[in-house]
């Protein structure tokens, strides 16, 4: 079953992928070049990728998109798991009239959606980049690392919140008091769009089926030695957001541990890349300055793809 959300001035285009509609932006002219395909992180509308679209536009063709219910994307009832994720991206960018090579970017759990995609469809991806991903184990290594707690369950707020939105109120407290979900480095048109978001109740349900999909596991051992051939950077935040896990621990500990988990990551892989920069896990590239060092190095992949 589709439920169909109506959300106001879509940034982009809407197209039907398997009888239900996600929202695509698209920037920078078709060329010879590899295309960058922007995987965000889960419950991350395209807007938060604008400067990395800004930056790149210029030289290299950047797709953004909304998995289904969240942004400007239509709801779907069903599984949400990587593999369906994947193959919903493959479907939208043919549809779209997109075709590989692409260097696909991906943010948060969005980098292990673009080690799917890659493993699914490896003769269409010539790069990665990862913008502060989460490692593929992330909540059993710091579990065994922290001595964490077992991760809370959420569920019952969202579905809280979905009553709440379908009612109007998130949209009325966003309108009196100004858009909740906003972030640091946006223009302010952008964080504007969350008012759209919360006319009802479709993205919180969005968020729900993205926070309640089965994990995906992945050795990464096997993965490098796949990706031997690829271009592969790794960009980590140097500060921590005050997660479930910093609570627990310290954040200084968390971020400690954070990085370690990143930089071996990075070592598995023969020609890949790590990169600290000043920020936390969103303003790494909502910040205008740190989208820029994120698009020197994309463009430097894409020259050296070409040489």
């Amino acid at each position: 079953m589709i439920r169909i959300f109506h959300c106001p001035q879509p940034s982009g285009e809407l197209i039907d992928v398997e009888g239900y509609k996600l929202h695509i932006n698209s920037a920078g002219e078709k060329n010879s070049k590899p295309t960058v395909i922007i995987e965000g992180g889960d419950a991350t509308p395209t807007d938060y990728y604008y400067w990395l679209s800004e930056g790149l536009k210029d030289s290299l063709r950047v797709i953004r998109y909304d998995r289904a219910g969240i942004g400007y994307s239509e709801l779907k009832d069903g599984s949400r798991d990587m593999n369906i994720r994947a193959h919903e991206l493959h479907s939208l960018l043919k549809k779209a009239g997109e075709s590989p090579p692409y260097i696909l970017v991906g943010h948060s759990r969005g980098g292990i959606a673009i080690r799917v995609f890659t493993k699914l469809y490896p003769n269409e991806v010539a790069a990665l980049v990862f913008l502060d991903a989460t490692h593929p184990n992330i909540n059993e290594r710091f579990k065994a690392q922290l001595g964490l707690p077992d991760k809370p369950n959420v569920s019952w707020r969202l579905q809280t919140m979905e009553k709440i939105a379908d009612l109007g109120v998130l949209n009325l407290f966003d309108r009196v008091f100004g858009p909740m979900a906003t972030e640091e480095g946006l223009p302010k048109k952008l964080n504007k769009h969350f008012l759209d978001y919360t006319a009802n109740g479709k993205y919180i349900r969005g968020v729900f089926q993205e926070r309640n999909c089965k994990k995906t596991k992945i050795d990464l051992i096997e993965e490098a030695s796949q990706l031997d051939n690829l271009p592969i950077r790794f960009f980590t935040a140097s500060k921590r957001n005050y997660n479930w896990w910093c609570r627990s621990v310290g954040i200084e500990k968390c971020q400690s541990e954070w990085v370690k988990l990143q930089q071996e990551i990075a070592g598995l892989y023969k020609n890949s890349k790590h990169i600290a920069i000043e920020g936390d896990h969103n303003t790494i590239y909502t910040k205008k300055e740190n989208a820029t060092i994120i698009c020197k190095e994309i463009l430097s992949i894409s020259n050296e793809l070409e040489n």
